[in-house]
């Protein structure tokens, strides 16, 4: 596949149908990046991650810093370009910067104006300026969020928890904090839910009974939880499906997904936020309880007429 076919915009007409925005020419070829990753060789994968990752520093590095943040060679940027259809590093790059063009917007300057304006120390660092500081960049990132939501992931991740007979929701460290609401929510409605806490060390004892009829949420941002990882991967050998909120398609726990959903956060003075996974384990619990209560009502009306 040429780079001309891999950034063509496919199904345009019909994701505007659905009301969907349409991937974009970066959207696609990440895409297509995670499902070709395993098969990368072990150099490769370096540049995978770091233009997943870094997909804004794309647009004005040079092939030498994109080889020195991968710690591999230049070459090495050049055969990553050319195994996804591109004739070189310039060509891969132009996509970004396309992107970049059409995305450009005015939250994202304002928030490097307050930062610029903190680090120069022109003005005395006070309580106020960190707040607004991390309102800016929760602003951002929420922003963001809306822009590359993916409807059908989301819409895939609501499926899979109406069917499911028991909920497991898994999250360490600063991750636990969206997975215990995730487990607070969840408990209002008609589904048997537990929060993997691993309390007395007991992770293996309370993922343990999981079957071919449940689902795992699992909540895990860089640098990812091996406790987590190890829940979905013992979720997949019981034959459970997998629901994942994770930073980034390349990340371990995105490919045992049924249904990934990525969040990536706005950050501040180096603490990433949790406003976006937050507003999605929200959104999540918000979309499925209307989604049975339809199931309910649509049963209740059916059982009023006679046969």
């Amino acid at each position: 596949m040429d780079a001309e076919a891999l950034t063509r915009p496919r199904a345009t007409r019909s994701a505007r149908s659905r009301g969907e925005a349409p991937q974009s020419q970066v959207e696609r070829l990440l895409a297509r990046v995670a499902a070709e990753y395993e098969d990368l060789p072990r150099q490769l994968k370096s540049v995978a991650r770091y233009v997943e990752r870094h997909r804004a520093r794309i647009v004005v590095d040079r092939i030498g810093d994109v080889a020195r943040g991968c710690e591999v060679q230049p070459s090495a940027v050049v055969r990553f370009a050319q195994r996804f259809g591109f004739p070189g590093f310039t060509a891969l790059q132009a996509v970004f910067r396309d992107d970049f063009t059409q995305r450009a917007a005015a939250p994202a300057t304002y928030r490097q104006r307050i930062r610029q304006l903190v680090s120069a120390g022109r003005r005395p660092l006070t309580p106020g300026a960190v707040a607004r500081e991390f309102v800016a960049a929760s602003t951002s990132g929420l922003e963001e969020l809306a822009r590359d939501f993916d409807d059908a992931a989301f819409a895939a991740a609501v499926a899979l928890l109406a069917r499911a007979q028991h909920i497991y929701v898994v999250g360490v460290r600063r991750s636990y904090a969206v997975a215990a609401y995730m487990t607070y929510a969840l408990q209002h409605i008609d589904k048997r839910v537990q929060l993997i806490d691993g309390v007395g060390g007991m992770v293996h004892e309370q993922v343990r009974s999981i079957g071919r009829d449940d689902v795992m949420v699992a909540i895990s941002f860089t640098p990812y939880g091996k406790e987590t990882l190890a829940c979905v991967r013992h979720a997949e050998k019981r034959g459970a499906k997998c629901v994942v909120l994770t930073d980034s398609r390349l990340a371990p726990l995105a490919r045992g997904a049924d249904a990934l959903l990525v969040v990536r956060e706005g950050s501040a003075f180096a603490f990433r936020s949790l406003t976006n996974a937050l507003c999605l384990a929200q959104a999540l619990f918000v979309a499925l309880a209307w989604r049975l209560e339809l199931d309910v009502e649509e049963t209740t009306h059916r059982g009023d007429y006679d046969d």
